[in-house]
């Protein structure tokens, strides 16, 4: 029987290329975002290749939103072996001292909240099928802060937290908790969100940087972690780009 995975945030970025990625290794996958016209064109880009997918909305914020996604999760055809929690993102650079309270906000309801409802939503499912795993896409600033990051960092960190909690938690039971934290990674639309469609500003990040990460790295890390044996849990796996030594220290050409 086909296992399943779900991929939260797969409209665009990473969630978009893991679900491309898994489809390719034989997952049916259950994609879910909100924005249905791009899952639309995602699960024909996938099908087109031979792959299995459907299409799932859903709002990681809204608990009965989830609570659908869950009920699609229990129609798909085979058993949920896979959680891919990356739905987040982060807005604005601002310091602490003048940071938006709205902005924090967000940032903790879509990856910390987020991570929380889809996770307990679709565990019962995972554990039942004697073989699950979830994967939560976290970053670097969940383990380095910066100026100007506090609150997705803070919001990085608390998804690091239930990830270790996660583990410690489940231990004895079939499922593993697998961590991946990505430095830079280009995308089209990470900058677009965090600057609120500033161009420019989003462009900047990535400037003079020869080969930032791509969203299709990503999706090879959640892949490879994913297909391991099940008695091989891959607590943390952190990836950067050969420019960026630390949050702080990336080579510019020029």
């Amino acid at each position: 029987m086909t296992s399943v995975a779900v991929v939260t945030g797969a409209s665009s970025g990473i969630g978009a290329a893991t679900a491309r990625r898994l489809a390719a290794e034989g997952f049916h996958v259950l994609a879910a975002a909100r924005r249905t016209d791009r899952l639309a064109d995602l699960v024909a880009e996938i099908e087109g290749a031979g792959g299995a997918a459907t299409a799932v909305a859903c709002d990681v914020t809204s608990d009965e939103s989830v609570a659908e996604l869950a009920a699609a999760a229990a129609r798909a055809p085979g058993p949920v072996t896979l959680l891919v929690n990356n739905a987040g993102g982060a807005r604005g650079l601002d310091p602490v001292e003048t940071g938006s309270v709205g902005d924090w906000q967000w940032m903790y309801d879509v990856n910390v909240l987020g991570t929380l409802r889809v996770t307990q939503a679709l565990l019962p499912a995972l554990e039942a099928s004697g073989a699950g795993t979830i994967v939560v896409v976290s970053s670097t600033a969940g383990f380095t802060v910066y100026e100007g990051g506090g609150g997705y960092s803070a919001a990085k960190h608390a998804q690091t937290a239930i990830a270790g909690t996660l583990r410690l938690e489940l231990c004895g039971r079939p499922v593993r908790v697998i961590e991946i934290d990505p430095g830079m990674v280009r995308t089209d639309e990470f900058g677009l969100v965090r600057f609120d469609g500033d161009a420019d500003r989003a462009a900047a990040v990535y400037a003079g940087v020869a080969e930032p990460l791509v969203a299709e790295d990503v999706a090879d890390c959640v892949a490879w972690c994913a297909t391991r044996p099940q008695h091989v849990n891959i607590d943390r796996l952190v990836v950067r780009p050969l420019a960026q030594a630390a949050q702080h220290k990336v080579h510019r050409a020029g």
